[in-house]
């Protein structure tokens, strides 16, 4: 009969459950630094290829430029036309892209991770539906009509709706559950989704403006909208990453996550703040915009498996490329005047998940 392990000794089991929780999977000796050195170089990869995104959606659109007036136009103000263009519209709708799909890349990977469950996307916690409640509210009853006073009302509306599904997920015993606050997230965004409609029937105005704020688009943004975004993107991203290990071991279940040292409900809550945040700015500058946050995560995992000390860096810039790439393509793909973004992802993103859903391997966590 097998003698039980000695008070200091570890088990085999205890032993994968804390390399899992620190670093995702259990590298093997020889193939450990080969893994991370691959996955850095496809992080350097897909920079280069954000950054050329970046560019192309500078100089791409329906005034022709050239990549040199591009350039004059970043370091200095002649006065022209064409500065005009690059500075005030497409320089503020690329800024604006980057951001909202870095937020949007990141809170898909927390909320799968939080509620532990591949197939979630941000909207699970009804920040979408708050954020077009807050809207309609500003549009419909208070009057609102200049749209930086719009996305502060998207924000709110968005943050209040999270600290609700958190709190009505929390109350009770057991805290705030994944199945809780899923629950809480669907039935608050059914609530505000009759509000909505009940709210537009009656304001032609209201449902003119919701109509085309609801495909999520990039285009119009100002330039006095991206250092309104940055602080609260920024915050966020940050959070996201900070939170990579404890959510790597909350993975394991919450007794599990427990013993390995994870906060429970800090850990959650800090999420919730992550999610909120991101999902929240992105949503109140360019709309409720879908299948971001759903398919990137996906595709993180396919790349680098469930650690999210990678996972998460990689969403943060496979999202802006996707968001930038499909803006592009939405400037050029009609003969006349553009596809919105939202229009554009959808049709990318559908295809994408359903392939990917097809394969139980890359949905997993």
């Amino acid at each position: 009969m097998a003698s039980p392990p000695a008070p200091g000794s570890t088990t085999p089991g205890r032993d994968r459950a804390r390399a899992r929780a620190a670093g995702g999977r259990e590298a093997a000796p020889d193939g450990g630094a080969g893994r991370a050195a691959l996955r850095g170089g496809g992080l350097l990869a897909l920079g280069g290829l954000l950054l050329l995104l970046t560019v192309v959606s500078t100089w791409v659109g329906t005034k022709d430029t050239s990549l040199a007036e591009v350039w004059r136009a970043l370091w200095s103000d002649d006065g022209s036309y064409t500065t005009e263009v690059i500075k005030e519209l497409r320089l503020p709708r690329t800024m604006v892209g980057l951001m909202a799909g870095a937020g949007l890349g990141a809170a898909g990977a927390i909320m799968q991770s939080l509620t532990r469950n591949p197939l979630a996307d941000p909207g699970l916690l009804g920040v979408n539906a708050g954020a077009s409640a807050a809207v309609v509210f500003g549009l419909g009853v208070v009057g609102v009509s200049g749209y930086p006073t719009l996305v502060w009302f998207s924000f709110v509306g968005a943050a209040l709706t999270t600290v609700v599904v958190y709190v009505l997920g929390a109350s009770g015993r057991g805290g705030a559950s994944p199945v809780r606050l899923a629950l809480a997230g669907a039935a608050i965004s059914a609530s505000l989704s009759g509000l909505i409609a009940g709210l537009t029937v009656f304001d032609a105005a209201t449902y003119d403006y919701l109509r085309f704020w609801m495909v999520g688009s990039l285009a119009g943004r100002s330039s006095d909208l991206v250092p309104q975004m940055l602080p609260f993107v920024t915050v966020g991203l940050v959070i996201a990453l900070l939170l990579a290990r404890p959510l790597n071991a909350l993975a394991l279940g919450d007794d599990l996550g427990r013993a390995l040292g994870a906060r429970i409900a800090r850990t959650r809550l800090l999420g919730v703040v992550a999610v909120t945040l991101l999902t929240g700015t992105a949503t109140a500058a360019a709309g409720p915009i879908g299948f971001v946050g759903l398919v990137i995560p996906l595709v993180a995992r396919w790349f680098t498996g469930p650690d999210l000390r990678w996972v998460l860096p990689y969403s943060m810039l496979l999202a802006p490329c996707l968001l930038l790439g499909a803006d592009i393509v939405g400037r050029v793909v009609l003969p006349r005047g553009e596809l919105e973004v939202g229009a554009v992802t959808a049709v990318i993103g559908a295809p994408v998940f359903i392939a990917m859903v097809r394969r139980r391997k890359e949905v997993s966590l």
